[in-house]
């Protein structure tokens, strides 16, 4: 299994208890606003931390209330893709991306930074800074930096929302190429069940 997820979180007055389990490629959540999409990749990701329950990626314990487990975000090996990128307004792309392979113990360090370019076809906006770049090609950028942190896994909130159709499909391919080559394991939060539909493997349905 990929993600196996089973777990309850706070949120205010209410508790959120989500419960599923996934195989290989890519994982899609879906449902409305408000249903817990981010909240389940902050707790996976370990910026939230579950009242009880086990969450496991890739066969790796990350969260067990019951065995006393609760890894740091920073062992999770976990990359993480926003809707907007935040991209680091004040550092050239090379910079941003460098971030990222900085970030990753050197025994994970399994992309270089000449690899990430390559694949993702953007050597040419190193020298960019992230004001000058357009939606696809800074979302490129926030997912090449994830891929320097050595990711054993990749969680993505939303990242097609803010962009055109065109730049939706020309990122898309993207995290198909990801899913294929790379074969890491990738839990996808969209709205979009067009979205969905063509770069699930599996949909987990919330709310």
């Amino acid at each position: 299994m990929s993600f196996e997820v089973d777990a309850t979180v706070a949120r205010g007055k209410e508790r959120l208890s989500v419960r599923f389990a996934s195989k290989r490629g890519i994982t899609a959540l879906f449902g409305p606003s408000g249903a817990g999409k981010s909240s389940t990749l902050d707790m996976i990701a370990g910026l939230l931390r579950p009242l009880d329950g086990r969450i496991v990626v890739a066969g790796e314990v990350l969260f067990d209330s019951a065995q006393g487990i609760d890894l740091p975000p920073e062992r999770r090996a976990c990359g993480y893709v926003f809707q907007d990128g935040r991209l680091f307004p004040h550092r050239r792309v090379a910079d941003n991306l460098r971030y990222g392979w900085k970030l990753a113990p050197p025994e994970r360090r399994w992309m270089s930074l000449d690899v990430a370019t390559s694949f993702l076809g953007i050597g040419h906006l190193l020298d960019r800074m992230p004001a000058t770049l357009s939606g696809g090609e800074a979302q490129r950028v926030a997912i090449g930096r994830a891929l320097l942190s050595g990711p054993r896994f990749l969680l993505m909130d939303e990242p097609l929302s803010s962009l055109d159709a065109p730049r939706r499909a020309e990122i898309m391919a993207v995290i198909e190429r990801i899913r294929d080559e790379l074969a890491l394991p990738i839990l996808y939060v969209s709205h979009d069940r067009a979205e969905v539909d063509r770069l699930a493997d599996q949909v987990v349905e919330l709310g």
